[in-house]
């Protein structure tokens, strides 16, 4: 990493060194009124339907960000209800919506009418986006990939460049897909202790890329642990803390989305926003009910009550113990 950018992430001390060992604990109101701005692009849901920080997103509405570029590889409602807040100029992604309902609505609106207001279409596949963010984390100018030839994805997007391939003996076009760099990653963990240092586990999808590309990385984490705990366990850590800003504990920060050992996904909770936000007014309801009328992730997590509790995973299903040891 640069010192630029290191720089830019406040991670060096007077000395002009990591300071690895700063405590990063902070309140999510905190964590997103200092390191995310309007016009900032702002990766979400990087862990694709599993761990997605709906609680980040309910904040950056209650702070009334404008002009976000939402890098969304697989966000199920999160990108679609930014949308209808306004908060929205770009989506760079594969598509917005439910994985249980389908397309968005205010995705769709803000499409199709410019309603509440027009947004661009970065247009990539699914593959593209992760190899976008694959070629930001490794300081690569593109990556050539194959999959987007003879679809529409080329044409929709002119960032994707067509060539051939030099190494083939015959003609072979390939895709030349360029860097993202976001200005935020907001990721959600299992646990993590206070210098930003965390154990993801489950499904991870482009966490790593996601944390290494950015100039700025938000955690949400379930449990704060000492260091000790992480150190124990070092293949569970995607990133290294020097690289997060701030660390947030928001118990049941990714609700309604599931996250493994931990919470489950509330599909009924998805099913209904689907429903509510088919019609502009609905979305502004259910959005005052859920969002703007709610103080914080507290009220929200007040206001499920019962419901929440019940989607708490109480199985067990553990891995073996791994031995670390060098001698």
């Amino acid at each position: 990493m640069s010192t630029q950018r290191r720089d830019r992430q406040g991670d060096l001390d007077d000395k002009g060194d990591l300071a690895i060992s700063s405590d990063k604990l902070v309140a999510l109101k905190d964590a997103i009124a200092t390191h995310v701005g309007d016009g900032d692009s702002v990766v979400l849901g990087a862990a694709l339907e599993n761990a997605i920080p709906f609680a980040a997103n309910h904040e950056l509405i209650r702070q009334g960000r404008r002009g976000l570029t939402l890098i969304a590889p697989i966000s199920d409602m999160s990108t679609d209800l930014l949308i209808g807040a306004g908060c929205v100029a770009q989506v760079t992604g594969a598509w917005v919506g439910s994985v249980s309902g389908g397309l968005g609505h205010n995705y769709r609106r803000a499409a199709e009418t410019g309603t509440p207001h027009p947004i661009r279409i970065n247009d990539h596949s699914n593959f593209a986006l992760g190899m976008a963010l694959f070629a930001g984390a490794y300081g690569l100018p593109y990556v050539p990939i194959k999959s987007v030839l003879g679809s529409g994805i080329v044409a929709s997007n002119p960032a994707i460049k067509l060539t051939e391939n030099p190494f083939a003996e015959e003609t072979e076009p390939v895709a030349l897909v360029p860097p993202l760099k976001p200005d935020v990653a907001i990721l959600v963990a299992q646990r993590a202790d206070r210098q930003g240092n965390c154990h993801i586990w489950g499904s991870t999808g482009v966490s790593q890329e996601s944390a290494v590309a950015a100039d700025r990385v938000i955690v949400l984490t379930e449990e704060i642990v000492a260091p000790e705990v992480i150190a124990s366990d070092p293949g569970r850590v995607l990133f290294p803390g020097f690289l997060v800003n701030a660390v947030c504990q928001v118990v049941a920060g990714c609700h309604p989305a599931p996250l493994t050992g931990y919470w489950q996904r509330d599909n009924a909770f998805f099913n209904d926003y689907h429903e509510a936000s088919r019609e502009a007014e609905g979305f502004d309801r259910w959005c005052d009910e859920w969002v703007r009328e709610v103080a914080d992730h507290d009220g929200y997590r007040a206001k499920l009550g019962e419901r929440l509790e019940n989607l708490r995973i109480h199985g067990q299903a553990l891995s073996e113990p791994a031995n670390w040891a060098a001698e």
